[in-house]
């Protein structure tokens, strides 16, 4: 046996199924991956940081290889065989289950919500470990830097943004009539909208 033929990870007939350089450089590419989107949120501070993102992503095209595996293992059943083999099933499931894993970094903190981003980070670590796991490497890769670049350059875009904003006041006014329409005369002259 030579050296290459020793790389080889399995050998069904004349059908080479998996080269087993193949198999890691992609489990590493998506550590590479999923770790630099992981810094990131690390780096926040957030509750899903760096070791989340790169098992999550590592975990997820681990998941991608078993299902092409799978698939290569079982395509020598005849299209009227009683066994289907579908390559997508396992992807299809990863999308669903890290919804449950994303919902469990959202919180409401008092007014507002946090966790969003990072639920969503962890989404897309999702999708790069799938695209990955499947050979789309260079999709995958220009995710990454999609992503980074929305999690780093965004927030400083998003400071400068005006946006509106909501404030509860409540008033116990005793006594005269008039001195409401005062209050409301001079919040609307400083551009407070009111919503009775």
């Amino acid at each position: 046996m030579n050296r290459k033929e020793g790389l080889k990870m399995f050998n069904f007939g004349d059908i080479l199924m998996f080269d087993i350089c193949t198999v890691f450089g992609k489990l590493l590419i998506a550590a590479i991956l999923g770790g630099f989107i992981g810094w990131e949120r690390e780096r926040r501070g957030r509750p899903a940081g760096l070791r989340t993102h790169l098992l999550l992503c590592v975990g997820v095209a681990l998941m991608m290889l078993v299902s092409e595996h799978i698939f290569v293992n079982y395509q020598v059943y005849k299209s009227d065989s009683v066994l289907r083999i579908d390559p997508a099933r396992i992807a299809a499931q990863v999308v669903t289950g890290v919804g449950f894993l994303g919902a469990g970094t959202i919180m409401r903190f008092r007014a507002s919500i946090r966790g969003l981003t990072t639920a969503a980070s962890l989404w897309i670590v999702s999708g790069i470990g799938l695209a990955v796991g499947s050979g789309f490497i260079l999709p995958a890769v220009f995710t990454t830097i999609i992503a980074i670049t929305t999690l780093i350059l965004l927030p400083k875009a998003e400071s400068e943004m005006k946006r509106d904003k909501y404030m509860t006041i409540k008033m116990l006014i005793a006594g005269q009539e008039h001195l409401l329409d005062n209050i409301k005369s001079i919040l609307e002259k400083n551009s407070v909208k009111l919503q009775v």
